[in-house]
């Protein structure tokens, strides 16, 4: 099992690693040549610029049981694809239950911004600390289970 992040401009990044580490977990943190990125703990890969280009690589090194964090939803439907978990930034957990909703409701937010001509959307509210507390509490959860279920696959 490794974790694997879509690091560009991720908030929680230094989270993800502070519990991967307790747990002796690799982590690999993806950008584009757009972000620079330090750590004494993770792989980092920096990636040519390109549309979806971190995606891909990412996609391609994930396997069954492996964990995406990310807030594209169309990584994480892929994530998902390939046997694995994915989280959101904000600590909600992407499921085969969720995905389709939010890829359709992502798809319909798109056509009505283009509809209105308006394609630039004002950033997210700042971070605070009860958004960190949230993302942590869900990320030790996903990251308890998917640790749990690997154990019964090696048994």
């Amino acid at each position: 099992m490794k974790i694997l992040v879509d690091a560009d401009a991720c908030p929680v990044v230094r989270i993800v690693e502070g519990i991967a580490e307790k747990h002796s977990i690799p982590v690999t943190l993806l950008c584009d040549t757009n972000h620079v990125l330090e750590s004494d703990y993770s792989e980092i890969q920096i990636i040519g610029a390109g549309a979806d280009a971190v995606d891909f690589v990412l996609v391609n090194q994930y396997g069954n049981g492996d964990i995406a964090v990310t807030q594209d939803y169309g990584l994480a439907a892929m994530a998902l694809g390939k046997g694995g978990y994915a989280i959101h930034q904000s600590g909600r957990w992407y499921t085969d239950v969720n995905i389709d909703q939010m890829l359709m409701e992502r798809h319909l937010n798109k056509k009505a911004r283009r509809s209105k001509g308006k394609n630039h959307l004002k950033g997210p509210a700042k971070r605070t600390q009860e958004d960190d507390a949230r993302f942590t509490e869900s990320f030790e959860r996903m990251l308890s289970m998917a640790v749990k279920k690997q154990g019964n696959r090696e048994q």
